[in-house]
């Protein structure tokens, strides 16, 4: 609200100096630096050119101005560097924010209309169903399923989806992996080896198929293992239902009908270089068989159905999917800039200093649900939103099970029990929380208090980010920077205390509830449990 109260009181300032229009590009934003004001706006710098002036002196026009004729909660202006102007606020802006989080709550407060309802397909995980999925799968479960929170948050329709792959070498491969240990047999070349081959070899009936049987086996460990990381899907695609149900042929005349199919060397071919890619792709080759890409552009084509717009989250070996899908799908008429691919990048894990090996081929496997029962399925899914997709991740298991503030759940999810521990001791206290409407806000101006009330103010922004760049690490560095904000106030800001005035302790019961409510949101959107006691 701020933000928005002093965008419109610079753009009747520009207005005033000569300026019709406000450019494109001109912001108000926090500082970097905390020093430099509450909020700052570089108009002068922007504008200057269409008012012809000089952007520092357009600066001090704009400072003078705004001086005169000062926004609500304005304390002071300055001119910084080349023409930035600096705006200081009064804490009672700040107030306003405190207000706000408790009468939006839990339900509303930083919500944001950023997609206006679009359907949004969240592809993720879809690991090959021949065995657990290991840790290392773990991090595109959390990564998709707390986008989709964001995203859901941020006023879109997301649908998550898991493309199994059950069709196809590897699951032939999987089957007669099964078979042979069932049967005490030697592990057919390039098979399937490890511990959950013989357990799961001992469960399958004698009569079973074995590929049907271990794919069938394989999903509904997945399905468990992924729930047990509190990531559930909507929909998961069978490959081979869909390819028995004409979908290849189906598309191959779709394809046809576009005009970008040739013949050579006694394969079909599709010229996505048209639409820029390195190199045209072969949908069937000599022998008549189609190739991977002919099933798959068949499957995303169908995932229009329940998505305006697509989004692949995809590892780190399929660099060069991108191009040749949104080729494909633009051939069709459709994909463009309704098509994404997020590449994410390996997780590491580390015990005692030492690599833990996660290969399901070779048999060395720490499984979803191994990670869980070690370090608990709040710390894993937690730890692995800590930081951005796209770079590598190591994860040390021995600090993620400890229970010091250097393990940023335990950190996190400890000022959330703090501030239900402060409730229980005020009620065994006999020490009752006024109504909201009879309590003075504006007793809260500690420095401790203002800091845990300018996290809370950027929870909106912080959405609106992690949404665009499609990164929930954002939201995790904003939760523990809020539980960082509130640990100063709860060690400096005593409310219970025999000699704290009771219109301060008043206000200040107020403030945990708004910080309850900014930890269950942020804990919520990382699919990570709030509790009440630790």
């Amino acid at each position: 609200m701020i933000k928005d109260r002093l965008f419109e009181a610079v753009a009747d300032a520009l207005s005033n100096l000569g300026v019709d229009s406000v450019p494109s590009g001109v912001v108000v934003e926090r500082p970097a630096r905390r020093e430099h004001g509450d909020w700052s706006t570089n108009a002068a710098l922007v504008s200057a050119k269409a008012a012809g002036r000089n952007p520092r002196e357009l600066g001090q026009a704009l400072a003078d101005y705004l001086t005169e004729n000062r926004p609500p909660h304005v304390e002071a202006l300055e001119i910084a560097g080349p023409g930035f102007v600096n705006f200081r606020l009064a804490p009672t802006w700040l107030h306003d924010v405190l207000a706000q989080v408790l009468a939006e709550g839990e339900a509303d407060y930083g919500r944001i209309n950023l997609g206006d309802g679009l359907k949004i397909n969240l592809e993720f995980v879809s690991a090959n169903p021949t065995g657990p999925i290991h840790a290392g799968g773990g991090r595109w479960g959390a990564y998709g399923d707390s986008l989709a929170r964001i995203m859901a948050r941020c006023g879109y329709q997301p649908h998550k989806e898991f493309y199994v792959n059950d069709r196809g070498r590897q699951t032939r491969l999987f089957g007669a992996s099964l078979i042979a240990a069932k049967n005490g047999e030697p592990t057919p070349e390039d098979g399937y080896r490890g511990a959950y081959i013989d357990e799961w070899a001992a469960e399958m009936p004698d009569d079973a198929d074995p590929v049907a049987w271990g794919i069938e086996r394989s999903l509904a460990d997945a399905e468990e293992a992924l729930a047990q990381l509190n990531v559930t899907f909507d929909t998961w695609s069978s490959e081979k239902a869909m390819v028995d149900a004409g979908a290849e042929a189906a598309v191959m005349d779709k394809l046809s009908a576009s005009g970008y199919v040739y013949e050579a060397d006694g394969a079909t071919w599709l010229r996505t270089t048209d639409f820029g890619d390195d190199k045209d792709r072969v949908l069937v080759k000599s022998d008549g068989d189609y190739t991977y890409l002919t099933p798959d552009i068949a499957y995303h084509l169908d995932k229009y159905n329940r998505g305006d717009h697509l989004v692949d989250i995809l590892g780190a070996d399929h660099h060069g999917y991108a191009p040749r899908m949104r080729a494909a799908l633009e051939a069709l008429g459709t994909g463009g800039d309704t098509y994404e691919v997020i590449i994410g990048q390996n997780v590491k894990l580390l015990r005692g200093g030492e690599e833990v090996k996660m290969s399901k081929r070779a048999g060395d496997l720490v499984e979803i649900r191994d990670l869980v029962d070690e370090v608990g399925a709040d710390v894993a899914r937690f730890a692995y939103l800590l930081q951005s997709v796209d770079s590598p991740q190591t994860l040390d298991l021995d600090l993620l099970k400890t229970e010091a503030s250097e393990n940023p759940v335990y950190y996190v999810q400890y000022a959330n029990a703090r501030v239900h521990n402060i409730g229980v001791e005020a009620d065994k206290r006999g020490i009752a929380r006024q109504s909201l409407d009879s309590v003075d806000l504006s007793l809260l101006v500690h420095e401790r208090e203002l800091e845990v009330l300018r996290q809370l103010s950027a929870l909106s922004e912080v959405l609106e980010f992690a949404c665009n760049e499609r990164a929930p690490h954002h939201v995790s560095n904003w939760v523990r920077e809020l539980a960082r904000a509130f640990h100063g106030f709860y060690h400096d800001c005593p409310i219970l205390r025999d000699d704290v005035d009771e219109q301060v302790r008043q206000a200040r019961f107020w403030l945990v509830e708004a910080t309850r409510i900014g930890l269950a949101i942020g804990l919520d959107l990382l699919g990570v449990s709030a509790p009440e006691s630790m």
